[in-house]
């Protein structure tokens, strides 16, 4: 098992210009991490090789490998050439992962910011053969490189993790697999025990955030809040800080004997650096203690 970060946890001082992309690595090494996560935002790498080039090189550097590459992507387009060139897209980027050392992808299979009605269990199954072609696609393409591609438990039409495993059924490829976000779930007001409990047995990477919760019921007043699917609101809080049942989660991991890479996500409103160095600290506490 080894616990690190996502560049997604520090995109506010990516974009605040007060930390680049190349100086990652090096910050995840010295606040005791072990690898580095890409999520191209803040930065890109695939119409960049030079810089994707130098993240490898700094990575070796300060001796953090380089975990998963996780990006967005659609395959319910209206158009067979729009999906075709979907697919392309993509596998642009399974190159550049294999450039840099990376032997785990995940990719979305549907637009992230849907409207309620492509959320549901009919515009999920209307779209699942476009959903299985794509990935199967990217899965035959990324073997070749010996990576490993995966569906997230992300993006409100395929978040349940019942919906997750139809996926994996459906595609039926030995290097596809679910990139596990203990979180997630509750986008779509699953318990996530629940979903942590079904699909980490088809894990091949393991997302550690946290959330605070409050019912449909009770709106709150001020702070970063977004909705669920049934008007629940939740607000990301630092690993081990929030309503999730972290604790319990890690003993599940462990015990499922899961050896993989551990990537904490901070999408708090603290300071991104301190949340992200408090999250790392404190799955690695409640892993040894579980």
């Amino acid at each position: 098992m080894k616990i690190g970060l996502s560049t997604y946890s520090l995109l506010k001082a990516l974009k605040a210009g007060t930390m680049s992309v190349l100086d990652i690595p090096r910050w995840i090494k010295d606040n005791g991490g072990e690898h580095m996560e890409l999520v191209p935002y803040g930065y890109t790498v695939v119409d960049n090789p030079e810089l994707a080039d130098a993240i490898r090189d700094k990575a070796a550097e300060a001796g953090i490998e380089l975990s998963n590459y996780s990006m967005p992507a659609n395959f319910v387009q209206d158009t067979e050439e729009a999906f075709d060139a979907e697919v392309e897209r993509v596998k642009q980027h399974v190159d550049i992962a294999h450039r840099m050392g990376i032997r785990f992808l995940r990719h979305d299979v549907t637009a992230f910011t849907l409207p309620p009605e492509k959320t549901t269990l009919d515009y999920f199954e209307t779209s699942l053969p476009l959903i299985v072609e794509g990935s199967r696609r990217i899965a035959d393409y990324a073997a070749q490189y010996g990576i490993t591609t995966s569906i997230e438990n992300h993006g409100f039409c395929v978040q349940l993790s019942d919906r997750v495993q139809r996926v994996l059924r459906e595609v039926n490829r030995g290097n596809f697999k679910t990139t596990l976000d203990v979180g997630n779930f509750l986008c779509v007001d699953e318990q996530p025990l629940i979903g942590v409990m079904n699909n980490l047995p088809y894990a091949s990477v393991v997302h550690f955030k946290d959330f605070y919760i409050r019912p449909y019921y009770n709106k709150p007043t001020g702070g970063e809040w977004f909705t669920t699917t049934h008007g629940n609101y939740l607000r990301g809080a630092i690993v081990g800080h929030g309503d999730i049942e972290i604790v319990e989660i890690v003993k599940l991991v462990k015990q499922s004997g899961f050896d993989g890479y551990i990537t904490v996500e901070f999408e708090g409103m603290e300071d991104c650096r301190e949340g992200s160095k408090i999250g790392m600290e404190n799955v690695r506490r409640m892993w040894e203690e579980s």
